[in-house]
């Protein structure tokens, strides 16, 4: 029988072996089994900061988890998109019996960070292969975290295989895991692998452009070559669509093709930055350097607008995430060690439909293209960000000389002044907002703060409908899924998404 203990506490820098000694203690003997289920930092009292752990143990071994069912003859599963969506879904397709075929517009992660590295430095942005595009999604290129606030039954199940693949086992108990940029692309490729040795296959540079039907049901998609620019059409009883928030002329396409959808409100803002020395001792004081590097969660309501943190690194650098000619994006990542000078977030102010125009289902859309498009004119109009300092920004001055943070965005700055990108309805909340957040994190109004414009891509700006059986109600075979369809935010909860499609498919045809 299985034993769990929970709300065990560990002080800092105590040996996780004093774990396994209680379990020890506890049955008379070393157990057979023995697994840390969570493991948290309690850091309310900074004088009292502790690690809080439950961790199950037994004397007998754990037992052995059930195959999987498979289908004996499998259709033809088609999976557009080879972010978290789009390989959890082909994963469990796999497991289930199928040989998916995986279509990604971008490149494999070897050759795309290739891409990627290319425009920071040369500024040539590859329009299929970038940080939005390629093998592993938006979130190759931002931190792999695995926290969410989801409670989809899925989540256990991507930690897991996360870890199969070669992701640290830590993942699957810290309270917020996450993999590291550097650590991911090797997790990738060994999904890859996994796919491939067992029937699946993989199509880079390869664009879903088309689709044709009969009768409401989908027969066959249409693939363009991104290199060559030939067509060729693919044959499937069904597909799976695991779009990024990015793929806005996927969206156009499926819409001109019949396919439902509505508007979907999103948030914009900036990238801010603070010394990670700093942000840490103003979260666990002088246990700071004894600690992982400080991570923060912040809402402020100080403004009619709620404003947010989000994808916050600690330890990271702001990157470009352009996917578009003539936009300026940014993003976060952070490598696995976190160890960088600085850290960052997205500071996101949530939009109304109203601001935008939802009646329009593209409305959205354009209104994040046009603020990217004046960021990069700002910026310099070549791909340059415009930065202000945050006591610059709040007194609407250009800042002239940087403080104590330096910012770290690849592409290059340029002291400008944000408010001619953002609307004016996002400036003013986070004038209210920053000061608000630096009553309850010490030192997150500083002046010498650096904010970098523009983030824009929170969330899709449109959702694909989809019923009761995951299906598009408007073509049978589709499957909308994970973020840019509309239904997750974050790795875990597009994993998850993709999981679940997954397992539908499998109840169809079983």
């Amino acid at each position: 029988m299985i034993k769990r203990l929970d709300n065990v506490k560990l002080n800092i820098g105590e040996s996780e072996n004093k774990l396994l000694a209680i379990a020890r203690k506890k049955l008379g003997r070393y157990p057979k089994f023995f697994k840390i289920l969570k493991k948290s930092l309690d850091a309310r009292d900074k004088n009292n900061i502790f690690w809080v752990y439950s961790f199950a143990f037994s004397d007998e071994p754990a037992p052995a988890t059930p195959p999987l069912g498979k289908l004996e003859n499998p259709p033809l599963v088609a999976v557009i998109g080879s972010g978290p969506a789009g390989l959890f879904c082909a994963v469990r397709l796999i497991e289930r019996g199928f040989a998916p075929v995986v279509i990604e517009r971008g490149e494999s992660v070897d050759d795309r960070k290739k891409s990627v590295d290319g425009f920071f430095v040369d500024r040539v942005l590859n329009l299929n292969s970038n940080v939005q595009f390629g093998e592993g999604g938006a979130g190759t290129f931002s931190d792999g975290k695995l926290n969410t606030q989801t409670h989809d039954g899925f989540n256990r199940d991507v930690l897991e295989m996360f870890h199969r693949f070669g992701a640290p086992e830590e993942i699957e108990y810290l309270n917020k895991p996450h993999i590291g940029s550097d650590k991911l692309s090797g997790v990738l490729k060994n999904i890859r692998s996994f796919v491939c040795a067992n029937g699946g296959q993989y199509m880079f540079n390869t664009k879903f452009i088309g689709f044709t039907q009969k009768g409401g049901c989908l027969k066959s998609l249409i693939l363009e070559n991104t290199q060559t620019g030939a067509q060729s059409e693919l044959l499937c009883n069904c597909a799976v669509a695991a779009l990024g928030h990015s793929a806005r002329d996927t969206f156009e396409m499926l819409y001109k093709g019949g396919v439902e959808m509505q508007a979907r409100e999103f948030a914009v803002g900036v990238r801010i930055e603070h010394l990670a020395r700093k942000i840490g001792f103003a979260q666990y004081g002088n246990y700071c350097d004894k600690l992982p590097t400080a991570d923060y969660k912040l809402v402020s309501r100080a403004h009619e607008r709620t404003v947010f943190t989000f994808c916050m690194c600690p330890g990271g650098v702001v990157i470009p995430a352009a996917s578009e000619e003539g936009g300026v994006v940014t993003n976060g990542m952070s490598l696995y060690a976190r160890d960088g000078k600085n850290s960052n977030s997205a500071l996101m102010v949530q939009m109304k439909a109203g601001d935008f125009g939802a009646d329009d289902i593209f409305a959205g859309m354009r209104f994040q293209r046009e603020i990217e498009r004046r960021a990069y004119a700002v910026g310099g109009r070549n791909y340059s960000a415009p930065v202000q300092l945050f006591k610059d920004f709040a007194a609407d001055r250009i800042s002239d000389a940087y403080g104590e943070v330096l910012p770290t965005y690849a592409a290059g700055v340029k002291f400008a002044p944000l408010s001619e990108a953002l609307p004016p309805i996002a400036v003013s909340a986070l004038k209210a907002a920053i000061p608000d957040m630096g009553r309850r994190l010490k030192g997150f109004d500083c002046p010498d703060a650096v904010l970098t414009g523009v983030e824009t891509r929170f969330s899709s700006p449109v959702r694909i409908l989809r019923g009761e059986d995951l299906q598009s109600v408007s073509l049978s075979g589709l499957y909308p899924c994970g973020e840019g369809s509309g239904y997750s935010g974050g790795i875990t909860s597009s994993a998850a998404d993709g999981l679940k499609i997954a397992e539908k498919i499998y109840e169809r045809y079983k």
